[in-house]
């Protein structure tokens, strides 16, 4: 009788228990149902055009026969991405991809956060509004009409800037028709385009440290460079080391857009990148297995970047994205 008691005990608390373990996500889902429902539309977004459109990849490890469907064609293995790494385009398409990314990320990176230290430091709130408003305005000028600009800006017979070469007796230059010119004006017109946009979760940042340390600074008689060097940069140094991480990350993915509208027969040598090329051998050609194929490993080559920086980032300095 009393082992039946016990066991009856037993079975009650284990019941209970699995009610336990139930009532916290749906006591969480009762009282918070509000902002689980304003989750849901981005849920649902990533889902069907982030998740979803990964069941397509198979097609890089298959012959796409677009009668077929992907299930029905044939498979062939790793035949694309064979074809893709003894191709004469592979070394030349990598040299370019990385060496406008590094150029991009040397010559990019450090100009937000040196800004955003300068425009911290001054005090005339309307020189301060009026540089900001003018560094970030162009931003929002569309890469379509950017590439229209620096077409008039850069012309070999027109444009302002042979024309400011001429008067000191320097002959004209056919800065888009020359593929020695084409990362500068690639990587300096992104510069000029998004540093000021840039700087804005740099001053965010910077807006968040502890005013007390400031004054604690001029009550030590620091000059500005001194605040800068031992206040402003720790203060944002967390912020820049996660750009940094998410920037290498994606230094394989150079702006299409832009390199497609900026590049002609003239400059290709050094225009062509991977994702230009992934355009014109997949939606030109409709070689759909194979510019898959070398989207995939553009993608691969870019997480096993953003793993590996992170965990050096996380070793050297404590900060991480995970």
């Amino acid at each position: 009788m009393q082992s039946i008691q016990t066991t009856k005990r037993r079975k009650t608390f284990s019941s209970l228990k699995k009610v336990k373990r139930k009532n916290p996500f749906l006591k969480s889902l009762k009282k918070d149902y509000q902002l689980y429902l304003l989750a849901l539309p981005a849920i649902i977004y990533f889902i069907l055009f982030h998740y979803w459109p990964m069941y397509g990849v198979q097609i890089a490890f298959k012959d796409f026969i677009a009668v077929k469907g992907i299930t029905g064609s044939p498979w062939v293995g790793f035949k694309h991405f064979e074809r893709f790494f003894k191709s004469f385009q592979f070394w030349r398409l990598m040299k370019n991809t990385i060496g406008v990314s590094l150029y991009q990320l040397i010559a990019g990176f450090p100009i937000p956060i040196i800004m955003a230290l300068l425009l911290n430091q001054t005090k005339n709130k309307r020189f301060k509004k009026t540089v900001q408003t003018v560094t970030y305005a162009p931003h929002f000028i569309s890469v379509v009409v950017l590439t229209g600009m620096l077409y008039i800006f850069l012309s070999p017979r027109n444009g302002i800037i042979n024309q400011f070469l001429s008067l000191f007796g320097i002959d004209s230059i056919f800065f888009l028709g020359d593929p020695k010119y084409f990362k500068s004006v690639f990587v300096w017109s992104g510069v000029w385009q998004n540093a000021g946009w840039g700087s804005i979760i740099y001053l965010a940042a910077l807006s968040g440290i502890n005013p007390e340390l400031y004054e604690a600074a001029k009550v030590d008689g620091a000059t500005k460079l001194r605040t800068i060097w031992h206040i402003d940069i720790p203060g944002i140094m967390p912020t820049a080391v996660i750009l940094l991480i998410m920037n290498v990350g994606k230094i394989m993915n150079v702006g299409f857009q832009k390199a497609y509208l900026l590049q002609n027969s003239l400059n290709v040598e050094s225009s062509e990148i991977i994702a230009t090329y992934i355009y014109k051998i997949g939606l030109l050609q409709s070689q759909y297995s194979y510019s898959t194929a070398i989207g995939l490993f553009n993608t691969v080559i870019n997480i096993i970047l953003l793993v590996s920086v992170n965990k050096i980032s996380k070793i050297v300095s404590d900060t991480s994205l995970w």
